[in-house]
């Protein structure tokens, strides 16, 4: 990958520490662009964040003029980095939620229209009431899931019954009896034609939030998932890597039956609609996924996943509510990922839910068998967000200590920012004119 493309993951990810969504996009684009056109010297991103806080962030940035689109750039080494609003309205299509064409890029395209609409994407009866759940089963104590007489005509007469099936192996957890197995799987379009959304909803909010990883697990193996929630079975076909340290490949939604099996083992073990969210965390992979110098990338993933979510769950009768919760946590759960900064942490901890995603957070990593370097720092954060701000940052960088003192860069910078942090947590010092007034006095102090 291009080094320029590099540096600018690397601001996308300090964008993230500090609390803010951002990409580079569409990576393949540019990648291309800058070996076609010797001239094109600029990477454009896409930020949540806006001039006002870029600038806090990156001292170097300037703000973009009023005719732009974008809203501020940065300079490093000869390549100018434009940064473009995120911003898209929640009923939009999804995948207008990750930026693919900028004026810069559509400017220094190939002229051949091909090639262009190539790298940029862009192409031209119900079931009789039962009174007793089991009926229609062998006994349990079996130790198996089994329909009662001839299994292709028990079903026959209930198809709700594959999934009662599937929520009896999962809550008690024991084996589908293998003839039982097998008329499902032949009766699987007739089970989703059949069985009203209503209904199967009922029997999935039966199901332990411990046991959903293997409700789902059978769902995949009976085929019912492939018909019932086909954008979620679609990520057995999406590849990437288990961790950052390995070139170990799993699918995606062998990761996501991990993550449903880890998830309730942590702070919330009868959480029933966080574990719904944490099946639907990475459903947007499917919409984002790239292939580009032989590895995978999912921009965005996390808030065109939140949108596909929504019509999944609106599809399958949920309460609004639940909806909403869901959405909202699978749109967020990407926050906690990165290391983050005292700003982004308490930015974070503003979150509605922000516990359940902590803890989606926690179980994404345990999945992948990642480090824990980036979860125990953010959690050590956590911990010094009850803390004032201004105990925690002077109310002066260091940039501003020396245009105020007339310094060269050097330790003494240092030496009067941390004096003016101990103004503060004191109350000496309360609002910017007093706190140059202190650094000025300071400064002079130590000639």
């Amino acid at each position: 990958m291009n080094e320029a493309l590099k540096e600018a993951a690397l601001i996308c990810k300090t964008c993230f520490r500090n609390g803010y969504d951002a990409h580079v996009v569409n990576a393949p684009l540019q990648q291309h662009l800058f070996s076609v056109n010797k001239k094109y010297k600029s990477v454009d991103l896409a930020c949540e964040a806006g001039y006002s806080v870029l600038v806090k962030i990156f001292p170097e940035v300037q703000p973009a003029p009023e005719d732009s689109r974008y809203t501020a750039t940065l300079e490093q080494d000869g390549i100018t980095y434009r940064f473009y609003p995120l911003s898209t309205e929640k009923s939009a299509h999804p995948e207008l939620a990750q930026l693919r064409l900028t004026p810069t890029m559509a400017e220094c395209m190939p002229k051949e229209e091909s090639l262009r609409l190539k790298l940029t994407g862009f192409g031209g009866v119900s079931p009789a009431d039962m009174h007793d759940p089991y009926d229609g089963f062998e006994p349990l104590a079996s130790g198996e899931v089994k329909l009662s007489g001839l299994p292709d005509d028990t079903l026959r007469h209930n198809y709700l019954l594959a999934v009662r099936a599937m929520r009896f192996a999962a809550n008690f957890d024991l084996p589908i009896e293998e003839n039982t197995k097998v008329a499902i799987i032949r009766a699987a379009r007739r089970i989703l034609n059949y069985v009203p959304a209503s209904d199967f909803l009922d029997e999935w909010r039966k199901v332990d939030a411990e046991a959903m990883y293997r409700f789902v697990s059978h769902m995949y193996e009976l085929h019912l998932l492939q018909g019932l929630i086909p954008e979620l079975s679609a990520l057995s076909c999406i590849k990437e890597r288990r961790n950052k340290r390995s070139n170990e490949m799993q699918d995606v939604l062998t990761h996501t039956i991990n993550c449903v099996r880890i998830y309730p083992e942590g702070n919330f073990h009868y959480d029933w609609l966080g574990t719904v969210a944490m099946l639907f965390h990475d459903i947007g992979k499917a919409y984002t996924a790239e292939y580009i110098d032989g590895d995978w990338t999912f921009y965005q993933h996390h808030k065109v996943g939140a949108a596909v979510t929504r019509k999944i769950l609106r599809r399958m009768n949920f309460p609004v509510e639940d909806i909403d919760l869901i959405c909202h946590l699978v749109r967020s759960h990407m926050y906690f990922y990165f290391m983050m900064t005292d700003r982004g942490i308490r930015r974070f901890k503003a979150m509605d839910e922000y516990p359940r995603l902590i803890e989606m957070a926690k179980a994404d990593m345990l999945a992948r068998d990642e480090t824990t370097t980036s979860f125990n720092h953010n959690m050590k954060y956590l911990e010094r967000a009850s803390i004032p701000e201004q105990m925690l940052e002077p109310l002066m960088n260091g940039n501003e200590i020396m245009q105020e003192c007339k310094l060269k860069p050097g330790p003494m910078v240092g030496v009067i920012r941390n004096a003016l942090l101990k103004a503060q947590v004191a109350g000496d010092v309360t609002d910017i004119d007093s706190a140059k007034a202190f650094v000025r006095q300071y400064a002079e102090s130590m000639e």
